[in-house]
């Protein structure tokens, strides 16, 4: 939203209190998870709940045309990644926080950790890859593709606590990336909203 320049009214949704799971919000998303985006000024001109931050996404880049190649090639591309963090980068890294910050006192078997260790490496190994001779995951423009991936990666450092296990210092292109993406304005404006503290 920040990148957008929309105007919004952000609130917090305390899942440590089960909120996901109150009817109004429910109502919102059936799925009971965050995000979900409320445009009052839908397509249609009526309000339109959207869950999903992938859908997200994709509806604020069609909806102000920024952030998603109009070049048909570039834009394909732009989609490939966004559906990489969608379908890898998002439950991968997710579970491995899960099992390596969160429920290391309920699980004293080593298998959950080494596999999305490994899997969490592997995926960082792809996105380094990509990341070579570029600024952004497409290029040099960023787009929802980034917006997308580079929270996930910097969470595995600040709210995992993992930069040292995972060796991330050994993904050049992605420290890198990582650190152009953290230092936008519209990024730092956004990190601050409804921050939470660890």
């Amino acid at each position: 939203m920040e990148e957008t320049g929309l105007p919004y009214d952000a609130h917090t949704v305390d899942i440590t209190k089960g909120e996901q799971f109150e009817e109004s919000f429910v109502a919102l998303n059936p799925n009971s998870k965050i995000p979900v985006l409320v445009d009052p000024y839908g397509p249609d001109g009526n309000p339109l709940s959207i869950m999903e931050s992938g859908a997200i996404l994709l509806y604020l880049a069609e909806k102000t045309g920024k952030f998603l190649p109009r070049d048909p090639r570039l834009r394909c591309q732009t989609l490939q990644w966004l559906f990489f963090q969608m379908a890898g980068v998002g439950p991968m890294f997710g579970q491995f926080g899960h099992f390596y910050r969160y429920a290391k006192d309920k699980c004293d078997h080593p298998y959950p950790i080494n596999r999305y260790t490994t899997e969490t490496r592997r995926l960082l190994t792809v996105l380094d890859k990509q990341l070579e001779s570029k600024t952004y995951i497409v290029g040099s423009e960023y787009t929802v593709a980034d917006m997308a991936i580079f929270p996930w990666v910097d969470c595995l450092r600040v709210y995992y606590k993992a930069e040292d296990h995972l060796n991330l210092q050994e993904f050049k292109n992605v420290s890198r990336w990582l650190e152009s993406c953290l230092a936008r304005p519209a990024v730092k404006r956004g990190m601050q909203v409804c921050a939470i503290s660890d």
